[in-house]
């Protein structure tokens, strides 16, 4: 059948720089100069990190990780009640039964 009232319009492209945010590269700088000048770093101790950044600023992947280092957590915990249940379900059973 057609759907004339309820269509879904396209997706509107919103591209968001994940890696740069010039606010904070130019915090960093200034934070690396005065360190620099304050002799708490040499020169060749620097080194932007940008390990982890895309999971961290990406929202689709970031809920993904989140979802499979939660499940076999929570699969188990609900394996042992489930496993908790059933016994006292027999117990029970078992006492009604033979009274």
């Amino acid at each position: 059948m057609f759907f004339f009232y309820n269509n879904r319009k396209p997706r509107q492209f919103g591209y968001k720089p994940i890696l740069f945010n010039p606010d904070k590269d130019e915090f960093n700088e200034r934070v690396h100069k005065i360190h620099k000048e304050m002799g708490v770093i040499e020169d060749n101790d620097y080194k932007p990190t940008i390990k982890g950044e895309f999971i961290k600023n990406t929202d689709h992947v970031r809920r993904k990780v989140n979802k499979e280092e939660g499940t076999s957590n929570s699969t188990s915990k609900r394996n042992v009640k489930l496993i908790i249940f059933l016994i006292v379900l027999v117990v029970i059973g078992y006492v009604l039964y033979f009274t």
